[in-house]
């Protein structure tokens, strides 16, 4: 027999409930980066810029010559993602695929001049939202927000 849920319950809003302090840690991590990954579409949507393809570009940027799968991990996207957002990224002008200087038959992708010009713009807007972020946050309350996720990433923790 199936359960019917009553039109009467009232689903919490984001620090309501089970959504607020009280509720697991995992889950409010998750909530906390879909509302900023929501912040950054509506950010970065005029560039015509999804949050991925800006992570993909700042990875590009931040390490040249690093290959697709390299991308993949430090963008947090599957490689599948990573080739639909490389392909997408040079018809529209903003990366180049040239040949590797010692490899030849390699080839390393690079923004463009116009690729470097769009992410400055998407940077300003992103780093307006992490500014937005540590708001009323003392400096050492921040560094050890920081250095928490790293933990939590790492497996530190």
């Amino acid at each position: 027999m199936k359960r019917k849920r009553p039109s009467d319950v009232l689903v919490p809003g984001p620090g309501e409930g089970k959504r607020g302090e009280s509720g697991y840690l995992g889950y409010l991590l998750r909530q906390a980066a879909g509302a900023y990954r929501h912040r950054m579409d509506r950010a970065l949507a005029d560039l015509d810029v999804t949050p991925p393809q800006f992570a993909v570009m700042t990875m590009l940027n931040a390490y040249p010559g690093i290959s697709n799968a390299d991308v993949a991990r430090l963008a947090l996207l599957t490689p599948q993602t990573v080739s639909v957002i490389i392909a997408n990224l040079e018809r529209a002008g903003t990366i180049r695929k040239v040949p590797h200087d010692v490899h030849g038959r390699i080839l390393q992708i690079e923004l463009t001049a116009a690729g470097m010009s769009l992410l400055r713009r998407c940077r300003k807007r992103v780093h307006d939202l992490e500014r937005e972020l540590i708001i009323g946050l003392n400096e050492t309350t921040h560094a050890a927000i920081r250095r928490w996720l790293v933990d939590v990433a790492k497996g530190s923790t």
